[in-house]
């Protein structure tokens, strides 16, 4: 068997611009029924089907099926990263319309890439944490004895996130700011403590996050991050 991979396999799977809409939507790692991707691309339901058949085939996506509902997702944050890393040598969507250019706004101020808090929240809090020796440093953001003090003490399951079977950090190229976030088991739980404390809310529209009120006076009171700034 030779070593060389066949891009092709993944080029058609990715070429179509309905598959770019779900694939964008599944992007927060959130399972969403074939009908809510289709209204999303604009498409029948039995075209999203055939799509989605074509994206399950790849690897990209999988299927839940409990009794007559499907819901789909992304097939890892393997995945995830892969097309965060292609959205990043990728040109941006046409955007036309002041609600798409609102949705595109709120994608590059804070969303989940998979499981992950991205965006320019995500960035902000890379690049705190590592001012503060909370990671090693910016290009490998590397977990500290310091920062698993300093996150376990805001609420994060950090000794979970070492003892997870995947990588603790990781560093994952933003494809709206084209710099590096922190991914991984620990942005993992960073991203369910940001959530389960309040300071990020899901928007209902797709896969941006809104951070509320109080997560803007946490940040910036914890880190000297100020995201209005």
């Amino acid at each position: 068997m030779g070593r060389d991979r066949d891009f092709t396999q993944l080029g058609k799977a990715l070429g179509a611009p309905a598959r770019s809409v779900f694939l964008n939507l599944l992007m927060d790692g959130a399972r969403r029924p074939a009908g809510e991707l289709a209204r999303a691309a604009g498409v029948s339901a039995s075209t999203a089907s055939e799509h989605l058949a074509v994206l399950v085939e790849a690897g990209l996506v999988t299927v839940e099926v409990h009794g007559r509902s499907r819901r789909y997702g992304l097939a890892g944050s393997q995945v995830a990263a892969a097309l965060e890393a292609l959205g990043a040598l990728t040109g941006p969507a046409p955007v036309s319309g002041y609600r798409r250019s609102r949705q595109m706004e709120r994608l590059a101020a804070a969303r989940f890439c998979y499981d992950h808090l991205a965006g320019r929240l995500g960035i902000a809090l890379a690049d705190a944490w590592a001012e503060q020796g909370w990671l090693a440093d910016r290009a490998a953001l590397a977990l500290t004895d310091a920062g698993a003090d300093g996150l376990r003490g805001i609420g994060v399951d950090v000794d979970g996130a070492i003892a997870a079977r995947r990588p603790t950090t990781r560093v994952c190229l933003d494809w709206t700011e084209r710099r590096d976030h922190l991914a991984g088991a620990l942005g993992a739980a960073v991203g369910r403590r940001f959530l389960a404390a309040g300071w990020v809310v899901r928007h209902a529209s797709g896969r941006g996050l809104d951070v509320t009120d109080a997560g803007r006076a946490f940040v910036r009171r914890t880190w000297g991050v100020d995201l209005n700034a």
